[in-house]
């Protein structure tokens, strides 16, 4: 493949997905919608997001973002060998009186995807913890029960997994933080490539719910300056850097930040200030589709890392690229979730938040480090360099899990 003038690198075109469902609530009208991408060993992860306004297509563009994740990840030297891509939404607002019936109803209706088809977990609206009761009224076990069948001892699998869901890293889960941990390491990892200190960088956060938080928490602690973060009430900024670990521990479960605990120096603006703010860093950690082509002009920032799924539209992308701004794309850069995920259940490392950070770290740095080495080398964004590896891997999962003749064994 060769670079095109616009930096990008040309693919094959998009291969429909494997099954798309529609669903409407017949209590309140509201419509959800799961879209599994691809099959590998037959299953497929994704989150299940809950937001007013999610459409068919949104979820469609999360699947194939998943399915991105998953093969970005593949590595055959380990236990986990990445699942295809799924994702699920529902149009309701989560802060609506009936969203947890909405939740709870539309889990029944996809029971039988669950059961067989679709792992999945909390996304954007939905909290771990919501999801799973859900499950539970409904009569699952779990809402991973589709990988159990490719577990050697799913009974030990589980226990690992449970163990780690309930290690507390100075008072946040640790499954709210690894995700937050590998967007500050690819942070990281691109401050080290454009050549600016860690310490004289100063960071913008829009969102600061587990993933925005966790990476507003890692980027202060390895000294660069959280200067503003934007939630669903607005700005809250402060030129010389908020107290990061104040403001998580005081944030309600939405992720909105306490305005009685802000310091002196600490102010408020308008929600959509957060793209004026002069920073090196800005990590849009919430929304998708909200950098737009009039939106990058406001940008100052050298480095963009999506710890949100798309929020960054193609042309803005584009615009981006021809200013000298790094977009670190989100299938790489917000993946450490899942994949630590099924390193626990799998095995690949143990319930413990040091051995977790360790290979989270590890992973990130050399994920980040290999996409911004290719995409200098060839004179393409950072985007179309992790394409190229993703589809690399994806031949290599097709080629091991080749579906078989009639009669064969499956490997699931």
């Amino acid at each position: 493949m060769t670079a095109t003038a616009s930096g990008t690198r040309p693919t094959a075109p998009p291969r429909p997905a494997q099954l798309e469902v529609a669903w409407t609530d017949p209590v309140t009208g509201h419509r959800g919608f799961l879209v599994i991408d691809r099959l590998v060993r037959g299953v497929a992860s994704g989150g299940l997001r809950m937001r007013e306004g999610c459409t068919l297509d949104e979820v469609r563009g999360l699947a194939a973002g998943m399915t991105r994740k998953e093969a970005l990840h593949y590595d055959p030297a380990r236990r986990y060998i990445p699942l295809g891509g799924a994702k699920g939404g529902i149009d309701c607002s989560p802060h609506a009186p009936e969203a947890p019936a909405v939740l709870r109803r539309f889990l029944d209706g996809v029971k039988p995807l669950l059961r067989e088809f679709w792992t999945t977990g909390e996304d954007l609206g939905v909290r771990q913890d919501s999801i799973e009761a859900a499950a539970a009224a409904i009569g699952l076990d779990s809402t991973i029960e589709a990988i159990y069948p490719l577990l050697d001892d799913p009974a030990g699998a589980r226990a690992r997994l449970a163990d780690a869901f309930a290690v507390v890293v100075d008072g946040v889960p640790l499954p709210e933080l690894v995700g937050g941990l590998g967007v500050a390491q690819s942070v990281l990892t691109a401050l080290d490539h454009v050549g600016i200190p860690h310490g004289s960088a100063r960071a913008v956060i829009q969102g600061f719910g587990s993933m925005g938080g966790a990476t507003a928490r890692y980027l202060a602690q390895a000294g660069v300056s959280v200067v503003a973060v934007a939630d669903a009430h607005g700005l809250v900024l402060n030129e010389h850097g908020l107290d990061v670990e104040r403001l998580l521990l005081t944030r309600d479960p939405f992720g909105a930040v306490d305005r009685t605990q802000l310091r002196p120096g600490d102010v408020t603006a308008g929600g959509s200030a957060w793209l004026d703010v002069a920073c090196e860093v800005l990590v849009p950690a919430a929304l998708s589709y909200c950098i737009d082509l009039a939106a990058q002009q406001r940008i100052t920032a050298r480095v963009v890392a999506e710890a949100a799924n798309m929020p960054t539209l193609p042309d803005a992308e584009a615009a981006l690229h021809a200013r000298g701004v790094s977009v670190l794309p989100d299938f790489v850069v917000n993946s450490a979730t899942n994949a630590w995920w099924w390193w626990t259940l799998f095995g690949d490392v143990a319930a413990d938040p040091e051995a977790a950070h360790t290979l989270v770290r590890e992973t990130m740095g050399r994920l980040t480090a290999d996409m911004l080495d290719a995409a200098r080398r060839d004179g393409i964004t950072p985007r179309a360099a992790a394409l190229h590896v993703v589809e690399h891997n994806l031949a290599d999962i097709d080629a091991r899990y080749a579906v078989p003749a009639a009669g064969a064994p499956t490997g699931r």
